[in-house]
């Protein structure tokens, strides 16, 4: 087959139906995959570069606020636990104060009771030296058949018990016959008019007895008044009569 016949088969096998055949041959070029993909690769490598470049100030602000909040918050974790520690040495300290508080409350309460229960014991210590007189007083007594001694006895025994609790414990007698009546003092228990300007204690039935400077026992007495005067007692019968 001539070289003419090879190009002209060439031309049919190449020609498209309804394109009318170009007057010449043109060769067609295919591109090369190498060709067509090097500018598409050589962009997205500098779009990429771009990205990455950009994304770069973020990571790094990102990466700077996570380590401030780590670290605040590792400041509030510390706070924390040294605010529980003060709570908790303040909680012991409160229950400390109320536990004392109630064993003092205990405490005074107890000693108020036996206060009054054993108030009177040094009273009674200094009182029994004054049964074993009367002890001694009534055994002698007994064996004197005296009576004489047995008063005697009797004004030591008293004497000796007044000036103990006097010097001892600042209780008082005071007399009373011959005072005038003070209220705060002496309790009437009868009244008489007498010859006298102001009333006055005429006789004493129960002595009195103070403490320090508090009345313990007023004395019972009986007491003189002052009397009508006598002119007073005959205007009145005579104003009766001019009634009449």
């Amino acid at each position: 087959m001539s070289k003419h016949t090879k190009e002209f088969k060439t031309r049919e096998e190449k020609t498209v139906p309804g394109v009318q055949e170009p007057d010449r041959m043109v060769p067609v070029i295919e591109p090369q995959p190498a060709e067509v993909g090097q500018p598409a690769a050589a962009g997205k490598s500098a779009a990429a570069e771009k990205s990455a470049e950009a994304e770069k100030p973020d990571e790094a602000k990102a990466s700077d606020e996570c380590k401030t909040q780590e670290t605040e918050l590792a400041v509030a974790r510390k706070e924390i636990e040294t605010l529980k520690a003060e709570v908790a040495e303040l909680n012991d300290k409160f229950l400390r104060k109320l536990a004392d508080e109630v064993n003092f409350r205990k405490r005074m309460q107890r000693e108020k009771e036996e206060g009054q229960k054993y108030g009177v014991a040094s009273l009674l210590s200094d009182l029994i030296p004054v049964l074993d007189d009367f002890d001694r007083g009534i055994a002698v007594a007994e064996d004197a058949k005296n009576y004489e001694q047995v008063h005697e006895g009797i004004l030591l025994i008293r004497r000796q018990l007044s000036q103990m609790l006097e010097n001892k414990y600042a209780l008082k007698r005071f007399d009373s016959k011959g005072q005038p009546f003070d209220p705060n003092r002496h309790e009437a228990l009868f009244a008489e008019p007498s010859d006298v300007e102001e009333p006055v204690v005429s006789e004493e039935y129960l002595p009195g007895y103070s403490l320090h400077d508090r009345m313990l026992r007023p004395a019972k007495v009986r007491v003189k008044i002052p009397a009508p005067k006598k002119a007073e007692a005959d205007q009145e019968p005579a104003e009766e009569a001019g009634q009449a």
